[in-house]
């Protein structure tokens, strides 16, 4: 990293933002900005229907792992912007004995795929077809993914969990705003490959359901039925493989149904650190999340973040500069592990490595992310993500983030089937050894290949203390997700904001930096003129942005049990339902 040669500011940088106050609410259900307290369990979702489906699976004695299910397959209903059976994600599980597991079910790379299936004959992408259309597609993990966790940690029947999601695709919920503006681009996709979508979500195929009028999915219904009696076999063999794999045939796609009855979620053991006496548990590649919370983590340790204050300029430097070196590694070394063994993960995870990155910050100046020590920059990452945490009774801890790529995926419903595919292969690199200042990359670790998961940015979090799970965290938000999660998590150890305080450990606002392109993203809304003023006296570049993810929240007070749940209030329709 080469540094500005700025001449270093004289004025104090000791500007700390105000927090607003949060009032304790004596509900089990969200109010607002305030944490929603619970003596039991507690389901934070971006929808407060699916919320209610993973509460209802813990009132009937069901465990986190079995809420966590009903969830995921609530949101597939009522979040199709991102709730899913047809993507895939990262599920972190810390149970109160101690034990702690991840499971991938990352989307696969059909068999067919090569490559250079991209391209042209000039090297060109090829009409964006690595973000549009069916070659787009990855091979969906969200039904293998849920099942594999139930049948290891699971504990009421399969097909309970997934009735309320039965439910609501049959008899219907509200339309919300939240869908509109998707929902005003649909008469105007025409042709057979967009004909399932319209059948799906216009009345009749061609009128738009209003706000508070019912929407109901009954193709869906028929597919979600299929899993509830069949699990993992229902999606992956069976009518709904035929469903997909002839519309793949028959429309220029790859996933066949041997694509699909090969497919299978991998249980994989956490990324772990350590942080000020917490252990933090989060996603190993192919998720870059855990790696780079980590990495960051270790470096932030040898600073007195408290003493320093919450979002003040000196504060707002150290998590810049401590993003900047994460990310560059991201970008050099993560991949699925699968296709590359190598990857240094011990050593970009270790003390000793925060220690020797800490040691190349300058306190008052900011660092230059040179392009020439590793010749990248990043394709962009959808934002349209979702994340859930559960917590039950018995103090057992899920956090899970899942996805389509894009709001709502490729747009396409496989017709008969009710539900939206994924867009997840635009996040491999897709032009081999071409990166460039325009925003393409070529780096070998994350380029497409047969039965390869592209590299993501989830970051599904459980940090715990002495044993047991005191926070269950997570966000959607593309590349953002990880500093997203990152600044929820200082937010409860280094500034206290927990118990009836938790709901601004969530709310506060947020920065966000990526190595390249070097500009520091604020939310618009959350900092005074005389912070930003401060830090770019130190020499950073700034814009401001809109809301910055959606994080949802669980925190477990260690010496009262009581439990409290947040739902981010840039999440349109989220939710915390406790018991």
């Amino acid at each position: 990293m080469r540094r500005n040669r700025h001449r270093r500011p004289t004025v104090t940088l000791g500007v700390v933002l105000c927090a607003f106050g949060i009032a304790l609410t004596p509900l089990a259900a969200q109010s607002g900005r305030m944490a929603a307290p619970s003596r039991g369990g507690m389901v934070t979702s971006s929808h407060y229907l699916a919320s209610e489906a993973g509460q209802e699976i813990l009132e009937r004695g069901g465990n986190a792992v079995d809420a966590a299910v009903a969830t995921a397959f609530a949101l597939a209903v009522t979040l199709p912007s991102a709730g899913n059976v047809g993507g895939g994600g990262f599920m972190v599980y810390h149970g109160a004995d101690g034990e702690a597991t991840t499971f991938n079910f990352r989307e696969k790379a059909a068999l067919a795929a090569t490559e250079r299936m991209y391209l042209g004959p000039d090297g060109e992408i090829r009409e964006n077809s690595n973000h549009i259309g069916l070659l787009a597609v990855g091979v969906p993990g969200t039904v293998a993914g849920m099942w594999k966790a139930h049948q290891k940690l699971g504990k009421l029947p399969w097909a309970d969990l997934v009735e309320p999601a039965v439910r609501l695709a049959a008899d219907g919920f509200p339309s919300t705003w939240a869908m509109q503006g998707w929902l005003e681009s649909l008469p105007g996709r025409q042709g057979s490959l967009y004909d399932g979508t319209r059948d799906a979500f216009l009345k009749d195929g061609t009128m738009l359901y209003e706000p508070g009028e019912v929407f109901r999915q009954p193709d869906l219904a028929e597919t979600l039925r299929r899993i509830q009696r069949d699990g993992h076999d229902g999606f992956y063999k069976g009518e709904t493989a035929r469903l997909l794999a002839d519309f793949m045939r028959d429309n220029g796609g790859l996933i066949t149904e041997e694509d699909l009855a090969i497919y299978e979620a991998e249980e994989l053991e956490p990324l772990h650190g350590e942080y000020r006496g917490y252990d933090v548990y989060g996603m190993p590649p192919p998720s870059s999340g855990g790696i780079a919370m980590v990495e960051m983590l270790n470096i932030l340790e040898g600073y007195n973040l408290e003493e320093i204050g919450h979002n003040s300029a000196l504060y707002l430097h150290l998590l810049t500069e401590s993003m900047r070196r994460a990310f560059a590694d991201r970008a050099l070394y993560i991949g699925d592990p699968n296709f590359n063994p190598d990857m240094p993960i011990d050593r970009l995870t270790s003390k000793r490595y925060g220690d020797e990155l800490r040691s190349s910050i300058d306190m008052f100046m900011a660092s230059e992310s040179d392009s020439a020590a590793f010749n990248g920059v990043y394709l962009a990452e959808s934002e349209e993500t979702t994340h859930y945490s559960v917590v039950d009774s018995d103090g057992n801890a899920v956090s899970v983030t899942y996805t389509l790529e894009f709001g709502y995926g490729s747009s396409i419903v496989v017709p008969g089937a009710g539900f939206l595919l994924n867009n997840e292969l635009g996040d491999f690199n897709p032009v081999p050894g071409r990166t460039n200042s325009r925003g393409m990359v070529g780096t070998p670790p994350n380029l497409v290949a047969p039965q390869k998961r592209p590299l993501s940015s989830m970051t599904p979090t459980i940090v715990a203390r002495d044993g047991k799970p005191i926070l269950v965290i997570g966000s959607p938000g593309g590349r953002t997700i990880i500093n997203t999660v990152l600044q929820v998590v200082l937010n409860v150890i280094d500034h206290g904001m927990t118990g009836s305080d938790f709901g601004r450990a969530i709310e506060s606002p947020r920065i966000h930096h990526q190595w390249l392109p070097d500009v520091t993203s604020f939310e618009s809304w959350g900092f005074s003129p005389d912070t930003k003023r401060l830090y770019e006296m130190m020499g950073h570049t700034m814009n401001s942005r809109g809301g910055q993810g959606s994080a949802m929240g669980i925190y477990i007070d260690p010496k009262t049990g009581m439990v409290w749940g947040a739902a981010d209030s840039r999440a349109f329709d989220g939710g915390a339902r406790g018991r």
